[in-house]
């Protein structure tokens, strides 16, 4: 007697039914019916198997102090210097013995709001109205100098870049012989203000929390090709000031973390 598919499928899962087939995992885990499947039991435990979880904080302070808590052996901490992120695996394990990679700590530092500022307006041209209200705005963290790299206060700073003028002026000359005449014209364009322009604005801003703080350099050039005198500010050494942040962050993690975790640059996908 031969016996359908379906008949089969009873006697099979009636069996394991009765045998009640754990597997020897470290989570708990048995064999049912339905098709042989396996189910992880540990919904139905006291506890979990083992401990495991992301935390996420734009906090280095309470990162650290995170890390330095619960100093597992092995932590490895992996840091994205190009995005100001640091994420932590504290049961990466080794060839060996891999572990899980899902006990994690993420740090992603958060920009503070001058930093912010700081960074929105190199190599935009602006209105008289747009850099000195700017000016306005930030002038707590702001300092001003001249061409001559003499001190100037912001009141007055924002006084000239809101009363600059332009002044053309034209000059030709004339050659006459009796073989030729020549003709040569220059215009001459200048922008000039009321009061003495800033040639340079100096920034002072924690670029982000736990950092030091940084003097950014912002040069003023005006734009005197349209009807309307645009300003422009360029920010002196920005990749060098760039790295030296990035290696800062670095710096300190590997202060306050200690022997807690091990730090590299770089970025790690455990898949």
């Amino acid at each position: 007697m031969s016996l359908s598919k379906e008949a089969i499928q009873l006697v099979t899962d009636t069996a394991l039914m009765a045998a009640g087939k754990s597997l020897n995992t470290y989570s708990p885990t048995a064999i049912l019916p339905e098709g042989a499947k396996v189910v992880d039991l540990e919904n139905y435990q006291i506890g979990r198997s083992r401990f495991r979880g992301t935390l996420s904080t734009n906090s280095l302070v309470d990162f650290s102090a995170y890390v330095t808590e619960r100093a597992i052996e092995g932590a490895r901490g992996f840091i994205d210097q190009e995005e100001m992120v640091c994420g932590l695996i504290f049961n990466l394990g080794s060839d060996a013995a891999p572990g899980h990679a899902d006990d994690r700590a993420v740090l992603r530092l958060k920009a503070s709001a001058g930093y912010k500022a700081v960074q929105a307006v190199p190599g935009r041209p602006m209105s008289q109205k747009e850099l000195s209200d700017w000016i306005e705005d930030w002038n707590a963290s702001l300092n001003a100098a001249d061409d001559a790299g003499q001190q100037m206060s912001i009141v007055k700073a924002i006084a000239a870049v809101r009363t600059i003028t332009i002044k053309a002026s034209s000059e030709s000359d004339h050659a006459i012989s009796e073989t030729r005449t020549s003709r040569s014209a220059m215009d001459q364009i200048e922008a000039t203000s009321k009061e003495t322009l800033p040639s340079t604005l100096i920034f002072s801003v924690v670029p982000y929390e736990g950092l030091s703080q940084r003097h950014i350099v912002l040069r003023l050039s005006v734009i005197t090709s349209g009807a309307q005198p645009m300003l422009k500010l360029r920010w002196v050494g920005e990749e060098v000031q760039r790295e030296e942040i990035a290696q800062e962050f670095k710096s300190v993690l590997d202060t306050q973390i200690g022997e807690a975790a091990k730090l590299t640059l770089g970025v790690f996908d455990p898949k």
